[in-house]
């Protein structure tokens, strides 16, 4: 009997999830690294000098290097199933995610009124796809998983 084609049990193209992974992976682990270096820059600046963060409550060091720490975590484990490309890891890693991403978008989302517009469209925007995009992949991970069986 043969072994199945690595990423071929994913549902999908094995790129198109080490694609999506790595860019979710690797966008955590940069606001995971500039809020644990350094919150209070973070805290004023993000994302690319727009303030977000700064725009809700309180500066908070503690808070702000463990959020950072968090991001670092989940940054490492998305790509670590970016890399080994494997059903179960990467449904464990995309389910985590979510359940960091969706009351994260809710939470920016019930609060979009501290920002202009630009910037309230541009975080509908990036928070939608940080929801959006894991559960895209978990439906393809799911079809594929069918398909194969599993």
């Amino acid at each position: 009997m043969q072994a199945p084609r690595r990423g071929r049990e994913l549902g999908a193209p094995q790129w198109l999830f080490r694609a999506a992974l790595g860019l979710l992976g690797g966008t955590q682990l940069a606001i995971g690294v500039w809020a644990t270096v350094d919150p209070s820059s973070f805290y004023t600046g993000f994302p690319f000098g727009r303030g977000w963060v700064e725009a809700l409550p309180a500066y908070n060091e503690h808070l702000t290097r463990d959020v950072g720490a968090f991001f670092l975590a989940t940054g490492f484990l998305l790509l670590a199933a970016a890399w080994v490309a494997e059903r179960r890891l990467v449904a464990v890693a995309l389910i985590t995610y979510l359940l960091f991403a969706i009351p994260h978008a809710v939470y920016h989302l019930d609060h979009l009124d501290v920002y202009g517009t630009g910037d309230r469209i541009a975080n509908v925007i990036t928070l939608g796809a940080t929801v959006l995009l894991p559960l895209l992949l978990i439906g393809l991970l799911a079809r594929g998983g069918r398909r194969a069986g599993v």
